[in-house]
């Protein structure tokens, strides 16, 4: 049937700041979701209280409201607006819940407020944790042995009915959220306590705990005449146990038989036909007897899920685009596969290739937290890898999500004692998969890491092919390194990276020189859902390594190199702490300005929960890690006319050294004034011959120079490292005993490193500016000032537009300053600048050339598109002088820092230098008066 003509205005519910289990995979998903309705001609209502996303950007609805996720929101939409219908699918738990809540007030109803794409009953039948048994029972489909409880003591009566080991899961919650393993009575009362409390409806199921089962997750679309489509098989290569979200992922699955195949895949459509009211995207979680086969249902989520936007850059099959319009009613028969055009939305993607998720933690920036995995989610994003096997996909991933401590153990293979890996990978943590590289490295046997992990042994073996591999190189020098055994291992993922560090005094350059010579390069794929059976009209690309056959005339490439122009932009990769979602925002401004600006624009990034990876942003994406000899090769196929390294923060920044070597133009600033920038030294040589005033500082390479700095200076002193993101690593020390302890990690961390240590202006006053310079006209985007001391990371702060307590000397003192740096550095975009004040006297603290985690709140309060104008300005194509900047505001906008410390138990809950926020909201007060914002400023 087709769509309901009679819905014509739809409020969409967003899913609010990012925090760990509903990240921006939901602000993906919802974005997708408004602009596919809008291209029905339905206008798009969008209430959701995160500045930082491309979701509540004016592009994306109709309409945005950047308002608490509350029923007092909804009631002031409602009474501005002639809402037809809710759509509460795409925002997450928090947009389930909310629409659950308006609903038991009767206000949809009070409203002629229609939901979409599914109703209450079907909401409490999925989430409702004993009706969803019940339902499962009636259906004859097992499920572990469970109950419900309302109370400690109900719970405790179940938990030895049923007997240990149990698990406890609360009902209405996302991310595992309170979810709990108990192995022995000791732990249970707690266990009962934590999940009845996070239950908004005090509920959870107590579970006999199938631990060490294999996990699988089916990601299916049905519509309203209950045709159902399978869209991407997940397998966990962690067993059942430890969230999802914390797990290893592969799609499509590897260990599943095609008989059980089909038997899941029935049962999924069992479950989808009886969940009547329901048309959208749905995730089914599935738990498998490793050697019976026994099949149990563990859960369903009725909306698109995290693991919805895995699916959908996994396979090409835009799930939420398509979903959003199955919701108006139509059926997938009806509409048309947007990649290739000439087949319908009802076929199951083929896929041609592995891919492989790799979740990212950041335990490092939280002392004392406990970095065991579990049912609660722990990890703050994810990376994706492609390859056209397992192997070369868990590299690429690896890659991706590596930070410097990750990449020294997936590059120098550092063997650890035999008997030890034993007991390292007994307990499940955030490394224990590259642990268990290093055991097969050690000589550990396949049976026995698989008897200790309950990892499926084909995994095990897979990884020991690419230890194999690089067993084999270490007994060559690169001139004598077989082309055979070099190609096998490029086919393997092996990084050039990885080969050097095996091979005797061997660098990466040498590796990929000689390689080149071989003829073993990179050829790129495409993403196309239907493994080449159809014509594909995507730009979705992936790279591999084949070998043509002798004889033949066949180009492997399937990305085709064009005539026209290119600008390549480097993404900022998987979410962290310190570089979350509002890069990923700079990005898909920045492609899109470089589409309106006449050239063709190419995306390299691996994050698959963001809008920057979607395949309709730029004209060309590449899936790949942001690592140099993935870009170089992208780089050597496309020829751009230069690269965009300002918008994907540090990550992007870090490859401007190697770009500028390799004689590559950067757009906008120069390699030479970024590093000006980011050197603390030559930054503050600088301030010297500018006479801008910054605290005093020593450099250190070692512990006794810092020790003898911090004594000229006095305590208490600022240790930091120069290139790094979000503070990382950044310790206030108040005596010689913290000093000699931070500052030696500090060395084993940055080993290349000098460490400053700077005078602490203790009681400060802390205020930041972005900026963009045209090489003649200096913009002031925004001055934010800070309501937290300094000593509080920017990230950590609440920030306030315009300052409403920093006198107007003190602001054009900053502006002057600003202004001075953004000249004498040569800036062509964009800059930030942090500035503490204290007793009257405006001290600089660093110059980051590029785009901020501040700018997207700043482009949300004035409604100007900043970053598109900063674009346009790097690449040539326009200046200040072109655009009109109309800066208005009425009272006062603050940036709030939201926490993840609920899923992060034994947390150091205290703030400092270092960032720990996971995600923003933001709030409009009319004047500083204004109790709520009083209580903000306490």
């Amino acid at each position: 049937m087709p769509k309901n003509n009679n819905i014509k205005t739809v409020l969409i519910i967003g899913s609010g700041p990012i925090v760990i289990g509903q990240a921006c995979e939901f602000d993906y998903s919802g974005t997708q979701a408004a602009l596919s309705l809008r291209e029905e001609g339905v206008k798009v209502i969008l209430i959701n209280s995160n500045p930082a996303t491309i979701m509540t950007d004016p592009m994306v609805a109709d309409k945005v409201y950047l308002l608490p996720l509350t029923v007092e929101s909804i009631q002031q939409i409602l009474a501005a607006h002639n809402i037809d219908a809710v759509m509460p699918t795409m925002g997450g738990q928090t947009a389930l819940n909310l629409c659950k809540e308006v609903n038991d007030l009767g206000i949809w109803e009070q409203n002629n407020v229609q939901l979409l794409g599914i109703n209450i009953h079907a909401i409490e039948k999925a989430e409702d944790r004993e009706q969803f048994r019940r339902w499962m029972v009636d259906l004859d489909i097992p499920v572990p042995i469970g109950k419900i409880a309302n109370s400690i003591i109900e719970g405790k009566g179940i938990a030895f009915q049923i007997g240990f080991p149990i698990i406890i899961r609360p009902s209405f919650t996302l991310g595992g959220l309170g979810g709990s393993i108990v192995e022995d009575p000791i732990q249970l009362e707690n266990a009962l306590q934590l999940g009845l409390s996070t239950s908004p409806i005090h509920e959870v199921l107590i579970e006999k705990a199938v631990l060490g089962w294999k996990e699988f997750e089916l990601e299916v679309l049905k519509d309203s005449h209950h045709q159902v489509v399978v869209i991407a098989t997940i397998e966990n290569i962690d067993p059942m146990g430890i969230h999802t979200g914390d797990s290893v992922t592969v799609c499509p699955a590897m260990t599943l038989s095609d008989q059980l195949f089909q038997k899941m895949r029935n049962t999924a459509i069992v479950i989808m036909q009886n969940l009547p009211n329901f048309s959208g995207g749905c995730n089914v979680q599935f738990a498998v007897h490793p050697s019976t086969e026994e099949l149990l249902v563990i859960e369903i989520n009725p909306r698109v899920s995290r693991s919805s936007a895995l699916a959908s850059k996994a396979t090409g099959y835009p799930i939420a685009k398509i979903a959003a319009k199955l919701a108006l009613g139509y059926r997938l028969d009806e509409l048309k596969n947007p990649i290739t055009k000439n087949t319908t939305a009802f076929f199951e993607p083929a896929i041609d290739y592995t891919v492989v998720k790799v979740p990212k933690w950041n335990f490092e920036k939280f002392k004392a937290s406990n970095d065991v995995l579990g049912p609660q989610m722990k990890s703050v994003g994810e990376a994706m890898g492609i390859g056209r096997s397992f192997a070369e996909a868990l590299q690429k991933a690896w890659h991706s999500a590596a930070d410097a401590e990750e990449e020294r153990i997936i590059i120098k293979n550092k063997i650890i004692d035999a008997n030890d890996f034993l007991i390292k990978i007994r307990t499940p943590r955030s490394n224990r998969l590259l642990i268990i590289k290093e055991a097969l490295l050690a000589g550990g046997a396949v049976d026995k890491i698989c008897e200790i992990t309950n990892i499926d042994p084909w995994f095990i073996l897979q990884i020991k092919t690419i230890t194999d591999c690089e067993n084999e190189i270490s007994t060559y020098t690169l001139e004598t390194l077989p082309e055979g055994l070099l190609l096998l291992s490029k086919q393997l993922g092996i990084s050039d990276n990885q080969i050097a560090a095996l091979l005797p005094n061997c660098n990466n350059e040498q590796v990929y020189e000689r390689r080149k010579k071989m003829g073993i390069k990179r050829v790129f794929k495409f993403v196309d859902t239907c493994s080449g059976e159809f014509e594909a009209f995507s730009n979705y690309f992936y790279s591999t390594f084949e070998r043509k056959p002798e004889n033949e005339i066949w180009d492997a490439n399937e990305s085709q190199f064009s005539s026209r122009k290119k600008i390549m932009v480097i993404g900022s990769g998987p979410n962290k702490i310190g570089q979350g979602i509002e890069f990923d925002y700079s990005c898909v401004h920045g492609s899109l300005a470089i589409k309106e600006s006449g050239y063709e624009a190419i995306m390299v990034n691996c994050n698959p929960e963001t809008v920057s990876t979607d395949f309709d942003i730029a004209d060309k994406l590449y899936f790949e890690p942001l690592q140099w000899e993935y870009l170089l090769e992208i780089i050597e196929h496309e020829k751009p006319e230069g690269v965009v390294i300002q918008l994907g923060g540090q990550t992007s920044l870090k490859f401007a050294d190697q770009l500028a070597k390799k004689g590559i133009h950067i757009f906008g600033t120069s390699f030479e004034n970024i590093d000006k920038a980011e050197d603390r030294v030559q930054f503050s040589k600088l301030l010297i011959d500018l006479k801008i005033p910054y605290p005093q500082y020593g450099t250190a390479s070692n512990v006794a120079e810092a020790l003898e700095i911090a004594v000229e200076m006095g305590y208490p002193v600022l240790l930091r490292p120069s290139y790094v993101l979000g503070g990382q690593r950044m310790t206030i020390v108040w005596n010689e005993g913290d000093l000699k302890r931070d500052i030696e990690k500090l060395f084993l961390k940055f080993p290349d490193n000098s460490i400053l240590v700077d005078r602490f202006l203790e009681g400060a006053q802390e205020a930041e500016i972005d900026a963009i310079f045209d090489g003649h006209q200096f913009h002031v985007m925004g001055v934010i000032e800070h309501i937290e001391p300094a000593g509080i990371h920017s990230g950590d702060s609440h920030g306030v537009i315009p300052p409403f307590s920093l006198s107007r000397d003190i602001v054009e003192t900053m502006e002057l300053y600003a202004e001075k740096i953004a000249r004498h550095l040569n800036i062509k975009g964009l800059i930030n600048i942090q500035f503490a004040i204290k007793n009257g006297i405006v001290y600089m603290l660093e110059a980051n050339p590029r785009a901020s985690r501040t700018i997207p709140f700043i482009s949300k309060v004035y409604n100007i598109p900043y970053l598109n104008i900063a674009t346009k300005i790097m690449i040539g194509s326009s200046k200040l002088s072109n655009v009109i900047m109309d800066k208005k505001i009425q009272g006062f906008a603050v940036k709030i820092p939201v926490f993840s410390f609920d899923k992060l138990p034994g947390a150091d809950k205290q703030l400092g230098p270092e960032m720990k926020s996971t995600g923003e909201t933001i709030m409009f007060f009319n004047d500083v008066k204004d109790a709520a914002f009083v209580s903000l400023n306490k």
